[in-house]
């Protein structure tokens, strides 16, 4: 029965685990842009436009580009999340792996959820050192005919089943995306929307829960930490 399945913790890994201040986002999306260019023959101008379209409608760049232009998605890949230094900017976090490592696995599961590629998701926990504490990541399939990302409801019934709870109350959810939480909290996922310091609020709660440090899970969900200071910030 649902009400007996150990629950699990879904964490976004992108701007979430590290710091919106590392600016990958940045790098990435003039990355993105330029392939749009290369690929598409665009552009400046034209490429971010097409690229900020696409993002909008469908919540990743990628999305767009198979569905409209049949890119190789797998070859964008390669060229921007693969391409990115990496290595240069993302460092180990101990304050983050002491949060994480202060959560009761034996009252949650910890799992990750991205809509990057599998390599870079990987690539990212590693670097900061926590990948060992995560059961199994959930990512956007580029390699498949058909893939799905968050908000797409498609992708969270994705999460629940590689994770194996198939309860949405069993399911908590922290991301730094407006959309993909309130997605998240519409099927009835325990969803925290995670601001940067610098994010102004936005004008409607997109879920139940905004934090702006991840160490302010342990006031939110503190029947799953083992201690209750709040040593990580």
């Amino acid at each position: 029965m649902a009400e007996d399945e150990k629950p699990v913790f879904f964490f976004d890994i992108d701007n979430c685990l590290y710091p919106k201040s590392t600016n990958i986002q940045h790098m990435m999306s003039e990355l993105i842009d330029e392939y749009f260019q290369t690929h598409l023959s665009l552009s400046q101008k034209e490429a971010n436009a097409l690229h900020y379209k696409y993002y909008k409608e469908y919540g990743l760049a990628i999305e767009g580009l198979v569905r409209h232009h049949k890119v190789d998605a797998l070859d964008y890949n390669r060229k921007v999340d693969d391409a990115l230094p990496l290595e240069d900017v993302i460092k180990p976090d101990p304050q983050l792996r002491a949060l994480l490592e202060d959560i009761d696995t034996s009252k949650i599961r910890l799992w990750l959820f991205t809509n990057a590629y599998i390599t870079h998701g990987k690539r990212v926990v590693r670097l900061l050192q926590v990948d060992d504490l995560f059961e199994g990541i959930t990512y956007c399939d580029y390699g498949s005919e058909k893939f799905y990302c968050k908000p797409h409801p498609e992708m969270y019934d994705k999460a629940m089943r590689e994770a194996g709870v198939k309860s949405n109350q069993n399911c908590y959810f922290v991301d730094d995306s407006y959309l993909n939480t309130k997605a998240a909290h519409a099927r009835g996922w325990n969803a925290v929307h995670l601001l940067d310091d610098v994010d102004p609020d936005p004008p409607h709660p997109a879920c139940q829960y905004h934090i702006r440090h991840l160490s302010q899970l342990r006031t939110i969900f503190p029947q799953f930490f083992k201690s209750t200071s709040s040593n990580s910030n």
